[in-house]
């Protein structure tokens, strides 16, 4: 078992930037890969962006650029670095664990609860 908290959401306005972590515990080497989702109001749950913790990331396009995803190995930590926000990335964000990279949520075995990003215009 692998349990991940999020910490960091809160509302901001637009063009501000938030930092969101997930601490990861418990059999965290069965997890090569952890990744962040979010699902907006009324949407489904769609792909941020992915990190292994030995190397190697990938983001969705709607925010490459402006997010930016790190890791901690030592804390068993990842985080999620938001950048010039915009009212449409106004969701709830979850960090995940899965054993490879992937943008697809079935592929994550491990989930947080989730955090509130509201970004207000």
């Amino acid at each position: 078992q692998v349990q991940l908290v999020e910490s960091g959401g809160g509302l901001v306005q637009a063009g501000g930037s938030l930092r969101l972590s997930c601490a990861a515990s418990g059999r965290t080497s069965s997890s090569a890969v952890m990744g962040w989702f979010r699902q907006p109001p009324g949407k489904e749950r769609e792909f941020v962006g992915y990190v292994r913790w030995v190397g190697g990331i990938d983001y969705a396009d709607s925010v490459r650029g402006r997010f930016t995803i790190s890791r901690d190995s030592a804390k068993n930590t990842v985080y999620l670095q938001m950048n010039s926000l915009k009212p449409e990335d106004t969701a709830v964000y979850y960090c995940a664990a899965g054993r490879y990279g992937s943008r697809m949520p079935k592929d994550y075995g491990y989930w947080g609860q989730g955090t509130q990003v509201s970004v207000s215009s």
